[in-house]
């Protein structure tokens, strides 16, 4: 079963996180992309740009509307996301515990509900 480990957390300001902080995070989400690489259940990862990169399109009223920055404002942004492959909710769980951003926000676990693999859709059904 596919899940979704979704990173969310405050946006530091510019000079908030010493350069040596920024260096031991990225140590650790190294080596914690390793042990799931090792562990044959990383699907794929990205980390984000921060939010005030981000570009909304909508197209709700029937004209598309393209807008800088997220679409809802909130404390915390989304930063980035690990697709894992693990049997169930239990084991998906255990690998967000072990993710270096639920030391500084949180790590949300969604099941992924359908996906493209090798070109082609697939359902995953509820998760148990």
């Amino acid at each position: 079963m596919r899940y979704a480990l979704l990173l969310h957390n405050p946006e530091p300001a510019p000079g908030d996180i010493p350069a040596e902080g920024i260096s031991e995070m990225e140590r650790l989400f190294s080596d914690y992309a390793d042990a799931l690489v090792d562990a044959g259940v990383l699907v794929g990862a990205d980390v984000l740009q921060f939010s005030h990169a981000t570009t909304t399109v909508t197209r709700r009223t029937g004209a598309t509307q393209v807008q800088d920055g997220p679409f809802a404002e909130s404390k915390e942004a989304l930063a980035g996301v690990f697709v894992i492959d693990v049997p169930d909710l239990d084991a998906a769980v255990a690998w967000a515990e072990k993710c270096p951003g639920a030391s500084y926000g949180s790590v949300e676990v969604r099941p992924v509900a359908t996906s493209i693999v090798d070109g082609a859709w697939t359902g995953h059904g509820p998760a148990e």
